[in-house]
């Protein structure tokens, strides 16, 4: 009997770990459907860079880094922001479990394909690649929170003031281009977008 190997059904699991649990929402958003945004975003904040800034990093690598970032929350499950950051203490602890549940998804690849994905699921990559990476998770959130409060669900408004605070202090151009250029069309109606 030839071996088996859990790890992408177990990523495939990723669409049962629901997002923002502490608040009420208007429409669920999961981890799969988050870390697919997240892909769309840092591809699209690389070829920003490629183009406009001189960067280097490559937008395929981007791309990923994001599908993979959240992925040992399959096992850990998405702990809502506001407990992973009340103190340095919870904050350490929780890497130390995302920590454990990568090494896990990783036991469940056959050896030889391990160093494809030890990165990707441990964010042991270039630093420059983890900051873009980390820019897009926070502007996904911040579209998550646009689109709540589109619907008339106020409960996103203070998030949606602190992300949009958080992207515009940070020091990647890109960002700052992107939230110019191309996020005031998350606010339109269907046909506005026509």
């Amino acid at each position: 009997m030839p071996d088996s190997f859990h790890f992408f059904a177990y990523l495939s699991r990723m669409r049962y770990i629901n997002r923002w649990g502490l608040m009420r929402n208007t429409f669920q958003e999961n981890i799969q459907e988050h870390s697919h945004m997240v892909a769309v975003l840092a591809h699209a904040l690389a070829v920003i860079r490629q183009e406009f800034y001189g960067g280097t990093l490559d937008p395929g690598a981007a791309a990923a880094a994001a599908l993979f970032h959240d992925a040992p929350e399959i096992l850990t499950g998405d702990l809502p922001t506001p407990v992973k950051y009340y103190n340095p203490e919870i904050r350490d602890a929780y890497k130390h479990v995302e920590q454990f549940s990568a090494q896990k998804l990783l036991s469940m690849l056959p050896q030889s394909l391990r160093p494809a994905y030890e990165d990707l699921l441990t964010e042991e990559y270039d630093p420059q690649l983890l900051q873009l990476v980390k820019a897009a998770d926070k502007l996904s959130a911040h579209i998550k929170c646009l689109e709540e409060l589109k619907a008339g669900n106020l409960e996103f408004k203070p998030a949606a003031e602190q992300t949009r605070s958080a992207l515009e202090e940070s020091p990647l151009p890109e960002v700052g281009y992107f939230m110019e250029h191309f996020l005031p069309a998350f606010g339109l109606t269907l046909d506005e977008l026509q």
